[in-house]
């Protein structure tokens, strides 16, 4: 039986790839009989044959074992909305969801991406709101003493309403089951 579903999941990652047997085999250097007895359920791919294979795919070996990764929209949803912590500290935006994110990307399915997706934005936005935050400093340091100017103010608070609107519009598309996408956004994770 574990067999089975570990083959049935494996040739699922391999068709949604858009690879053949032969070109698995090739990408992962082991021979086209193994990627057919792996995928027949007579053999269970191990070590570094379990590895090439999950490099390929995009995924942790973890997750091509492990048959019970559920389908959880709740967590998907509080992952979502964990970034509302921005609102307390701009750091509990990162932080909250990094540490659901850690904790079960490879337990619930779409965890990954929906996370990395989230920490991209709210590190991105992190940093704009610093770069307004050392400007209105910069400037009141000026020889001409000038209070922090209402740009600053009207930046940060435009800042806080975009993220806030977004996380909302976000997991309202989350709960309709359509992807959420979060732009605008820097790669820093992948």
């Amino acid at each position: 039986m574990k067999n089975e579903v570990l083959a049935k999941r494996i040739k699922e990652l391999r068709n949604r790839n858009g690879l053949s047997q032969e070109e698995l085999a090739e990408k992962t250097g082991l021979s086209l009989r193994t990627i057919q007895r792996i995928e027949n359920g007579e053999t269970e791919p191990r070590g570094d044959s379990l590895k090439k294979i999950a490099g390929i795919f995009g995924v942790s070996p973890n997750e091509i074992t492990d048959w019970q990764i559920a389908e959880d929209k709740n967590v998907l949803t509080m992952l979502n909305l964990s970034q509302l912590g921005f609102l307390a500290f701009p750091l509990l935006g990162i932080i909250i969801p990094l540490a659901i994110w850690i904790f079960k990307k490879e337990k619930v399915k779409g965890v990954n991406r929906l996370g990395i997706s989230i920490l991209n934005f709210q590190i991105t936005w992190t940093i704009a709101l610093c770069v307004i935050y050392i400007g209105s400093i910069i400037r009141f340091m000026l020889p001409m003493r000038l209070p922090i100017s209402i740009f600053g103010i009207i930046g940060i608070i435009a800042l806080y309403l975009t993220n806030l609107l977004i996380i909302v519009i976000m997991t309202i598309k989350l709960l309709q089951d359509k992807e959420p996408v979060y732009r605008p956004s820097f790669k820093f994770l992948r």
